[in-house]
């Protein structure tokens, strides 16, 4: 009889371990929003979302850049040509306060402007190649993201190997890498850049397929592999990182560089955010925005 209720106990344990451990479910659409009548999405690059409920998306056409609510809703459009250099549109975000920043790998800029298109802030010299030594000029930036203090660093990645760091007016201050390789602060297509919890540079070495960390000095930390090729990265107040990895069609979520789940066969993910609701957002270059709702969750 004992082995009888024992034999029933480890079976009972095996299934809730076994349910225990099914990965997590999502429903996706491509259809979550409402374009203006007669408009495609047309190529696309970068997606970011604000604290306000703003999903913002960066277009390689023209107007550059389409502003949703989170349920969709179209609210305006803006940046003609002149702004961007229409495919040269490339990585964006938004600060802790309600700024947009952008990067375009054409006219090798970076933009600090408000969520109307007013450029308040423009760091390299348009239409200028600048070296991995170079202070001011850049080789096809591809993302920005801003520290606590206003601090800002540029993946400097196409072209160059290279995170640049300046202060909130524009200042130079320090170059993070320069060199090409595999080895650690060596970077083979610096293509995302992110800042967690504790201040630390997550920084998206995608050739290399590896997540290297660094303080904000630019000193090196440790490195993450396993997480797919980081195209785009998206981490969370609580250090949650998202990882879309456009070659592998997959989304991967992680936590302190251990995947904990990976959606998969969502095309190509290029750019990845995330909104208050936890509903994530993901752009592929040829003309696809979808939203990604975990099952049971109060996104819609």
């Amino acid at each position: 009889m004992k082995a009888m209720c024992l034999t029933g106990l480890v079976v009972a344990l095996v299934v809730i371990a076994a349910h225990a451990q099914l990965p997590a479910t999502f429903s996706v659409s491509d259809q979550w929003a409402q374009l203006p009548a007669g408009t495609e999405w047309g190529p696309i690059s970068a997606i970011t979302s604000d604290a306000k409920g703003s999903v913002v998306v960066l277009r390689r056409t023209f107007p550059s850049v389409f502003l949703f609510t989170t349920d969709g809703e179209f609210v305006k459009s803006w940046g003609s040509e002149g702004l961007f250099n229409g495919s040269g549109a490339h990585g964006v975000r938004v600060d802790r306060d309600g700024f947009l920043w952008a990067t375009d790998t054409l006219f090798n800029v970076i933009y600090k402007m408000t969520m109307d298109g007013t450029v308040v802030l423009q760091v390299g010299k348009r239409g200028v190649t600048g070296g991995n030594d170079s202070r001011d000029a850049f080789d096809r930036p591809a993302d920005v993201v801003v520290a606590a203090n206003g601090d800002f660093f540029v993946a400097d990645g196409y072209g160059n190997s290279r995170v640049v760091k300046f202060s909130k007016d524009g200042r130079f201050i320090k170059i993070i890498g320069g060199e090409k390789g595999i080895k650690p602060g060596q970077f083979d297509l610096v293509h995302s850049i992110v800042i967690d919890s504790k201040g630390r540079l997550l920084v998206g070495d995608r050739t290399n397929a590896r997540v290297q960390i660094f303080d904000q000095d630019g000193k090196f930390i440790e490195q993450w592999i396993g997480l797919g090729q980081p195209y785009g990265l998206y981490i969370t107040s609580d250090d949650i990182l998202y990882v879309g990895d456009a070659a592998g069609g997959t989304i991967t979520i992680a936590k302190d560089g251990k995947p904990l789940d990976v959606i998969r066969d969502l095309g190509r993910p290029h750019w990845v955010t995330v909104d208050a609701t936890g509903a994530i957002y993901m752009t592929d270059v040829r003309g696809f925005v979808k939203k990604i709702v975990r099952a049971g969750s109060v996104g819609r």
